[in-house]
């Protein structure tokens, strides 16, 4: 382990309670040495977002002190913290589409030509940055256009560009396919390599391993100690961060499918570019199966998720669901079928974040009669017994079932989510992304409770960009790349990552008779 005084920064005595009252950091010790990977862990909840935050100006604790280089800093908002040279790279990218990689490199630090920007010289400042950090990427290219592994290096040198010595990236990998992490990867060691120091924040331990040299360890709000990582094994990691012994590897029999639940048929979706989003697919889900979608994002995914649940239009094809048509059906009647759908944004389509836990478990199931009086008033009753239910069987870390959802932490949110979606005897599942950005405690509850529900006779869709979830949980595989889908794979434990990884970078492709047997009669 690292002597402390080695230590470019020190956080110490970290402290931050929110107004309601959740201690989210207590005492808090963390420091990083000066070109060292440093892995940050922990559940949901335990601390480490909020932790990161601070060091990055965005929220601010009620005591403790940062000390850069032997020296206390205060560092009030992320441009103090920019100043000093810390950087942050977010989960979800910070950058404007319709913009070139230049104009989003130097944006807010823009090389000028009296008032105008000066576009060539943002080219050739982005073109030398990219050089020298081996981070190869278009200046001219549109933002819109680029592959997720490519925004990541834009976010990045967008960060190195503004003078950052010491990077925090938060959950870089979540939706990169193994050869861009790979690649990452190399680029991350190359930055270490010239002096930089980097935080990474993953719930993906075998990555942790791969990558860093020590790692720290939160649980509920505080430190659970600092390991050099040639020492812990991931199996040590995830029971420090839970207090217990924790199996991702998912144990399921064998699929028993029956008759198709969704049926989807020529299914041609444009977007809003004007582009085939999704060009003429046909596939089905069976009762009793799990039926995976791997790509990388970008590739039609969310266009057809859109369509299932009624959040978006399709020009042509037939979609039908326990055998109707869903083309004129509302999202609520589509939800009627026996849809239950987790998106892929939590906040936006997934919870009212302003409303309790209560009032989001009971969000579609309002008007039902068990939760209504005779005199047309809602039974508060019924309602509290079934949300302390829900918060207790789905370990929602929460004050109590009143609590605004806001004021969770993101896999807490999910569990909301994934609380209600579960509890409403789902005909058919559409989980998009289900444990994106969660603990390995909260990952494992979900990834049982979706083969439990697949073993009682749900279809599940499972869209995952986390190709061990995706291999490990479906029973078949489709992959989609360009909108088309390259790839039906009958038995998912057969392909390697590899080879899948090859599939959604569209470096390889099946013929059309081979995935014509995806749409089962």
């Amino acid at each position: 382990m690292s002597d402390e005084s080695d230590a470019i920064l020190r956080m110490e005595n970290i402290t931050k309670v929110y107004p309601n009252g959740i201690m989210a950091n207590k005492d808090v010790n963390f420091s990083i040495a000066a070109g060292e990977i440093h892995g940050l862990v922990g559940e949901n909840g335990a601390g480490k977002t909020t932790l990161m935050q601070i060091l990055f100006g965005l929220n601010h604790p009620e005591k403790g002190k940062i000390l850069l280089e032997g020296k206390e800093i205060q560092i009030g908002n992320p441009n103090a913290a920019i100043a000093y040279g810390i950087g942050m790279v977010h989960q979800h990218f910070m950058l404007v589409p319709s913009l070139s990689v230049a104009e989003n490199l130097v944006m807010g630090v823009e090389p000028r030509k009296g008032v105008i920007l000066d576009l060539s010289e943002a080219i050739s400042i982005t073109r030398e940055l990219s050089e020298k950090y081996n981070l190869k990427v278009d200046p001219r290219s549109a933002v819109r256009d680029l592959p997720v592994g490519t925004k990541q290096k834009v976010e990045i040198l967008k960060a190195l560009h503004r003078g950052a010595r010491i990077l925090i990236l938060d959950e870089p990998t979540a939706v990169l396919t193994p050869q861009e992490t790979d690649e990452l990867f190399d680029e991350l060691k190359l930055l270490k390599d010239e002096g930089n120091t980097i935080i990474f924040i993953s719930h993906k331990l075998n990555e942790i391993k791969a990558l860093c040299d020590r790692v720290t360890v939160m649980r509920a709000g505080r430190s659970q100690g600092v390991f050099d990582v040639a020492d812990v094994t991931e199996q040590d990691i995830s029971r420090i961060m839970v207090g217990r012994d924790v199996i991702l590897q998912v144990d399921k029999g064998p699929a028993e499918p029956k008759e198709p639940v969704l049926k989807v048929s020529n299914l041609t979706i444009v977007n809003r570019f004007r582009k085939h989003a999704v060009d003429d697919i046909s596939f089905s889900v069976r009762k009793g199966e799990i039926l995976g979608i791997a790509g990388v994002e970008g590739n039609g995914q969310r266009e057809l998720v859109e369509a299932l649940t009624g959040l978006g239009k399709y020009i042509s094809g037939d979609i039908s669901i326990t055998g109707t048509d869903i083309k004129k059906l509302s999202i609520r009647g589509i939800r009627d079928l026996g849809t239950s759908h987790i998106p892929e944004d939590r906040m936006s389509y997934g919870c009212a974040a302003d409303l309790s836990i209560e009032m989001n478990l009971l969000a579609y199931k309002h008007d039902h009669p068990e939760y209504n009086k005779k005199n047309f008033l809602m039974d508060m009753n019924a309602i509290k017994n079934v949300s302390e239910k829900l918060v207790e069987e789905y370990r929602i870390l929460c004050s109590s079932p009143q609590q605004e959802v806001r004021r969770l932490s993101g896999g807490n949110i999910q569990k909301v989510v994934v609380a209600r979606e579960f509890s409403s005897d789902p005909k058919l599942i559409i989980a998009d992304q289900p444990t994106r950005g969660i603990d390995v405690g909260a990952t494992e509850f979900i990834r049982k409770r979706l083969v439990t529900l697949r073993d009682e006779g749900s279809a599940v869709l499972l869209v995952s960009a986390d190709l061990n979830e995706v291999m490990e949980l479906s029973d078949s595989l489709i992959v989609m790349y360009g909108g088309k889908i390259s790839a039906y794979i009958e038995d998912a434990s057969s392909i390697s990552e590899e080879t899948l990884g090859l599939y959604m970078l569209g470096l390889k492709s099946q013929g059309a008779e081979e995935i014509g047997r995806v749409c089962h009669d």
